[in-house]
């Protein structure tokens, strides 16, 4: 059997036989706690109040610098608190219309790290936040990236 370190996040069965797919990797367990704390919704931990975000507050805010300056520093204070190890080196918050990388389009099947894609018709009012880190355990250290569509 495998060494596993935790269950991946989002949940999804497993093909080994257990019941939940469980990650393999110390940087895809970061990358699952890391999707797990953004995108829990702060208050809805027992025992834990205040573990997760509050970016579910801005999904119908204005799509203007205040609200990217208060998501990113949503984003930044709970990733301090929470996973230590993670350095956000990059983090950019934008108008889903105002994306450099918007000509490319991605689904969840070609890359795991994007989540809640959105459609032509909802631009206008979504936001793009893309997140650049590096977790340093020690003496190694390892970078990748997440995009979420709020």
């Amino acid at each position: 059997m495998a060494v596993t370190y935790g269950i991946d996040f989002p949940f999804r069965d497993s093909l080994q036989g257990d019941y939940l797919k469980m990650t393999l990797t110390p940087e895809r367990e970061v990358r699952g706690n890391l999707i797990h704390l953004l995108l829990t919704k702060r208050g809805s931990r027992y025992f834990l109040p205040d573990f997760g975000t509050r970016l579910y507050q801005y999904i119908f805010d204005q799509n203007d610098m205040v609200t990217f300056n208060l998501i990113e520093e949503e984003i930044r204070d709970s990733v301090k608190k929470y996973i230590p190890n993670l350095d956000i080196t990059k983090l950019d918050v934008m108008s889903a219309e105002d994306d450099p990388d918007q000509t490319r389009t991605f689904n969840q099947d070609e890359d795991e790290r994007l989540f809640r894609v959105s459609d032509n018709t909802t631009k206008p009012y979504t936001a793009v936040v893309k997140i650049e880190y590096t977790v340093n355990n020690g003496a190694f250290s390892s970078s990748d990236f997440i995009i979420l569509n709020i």
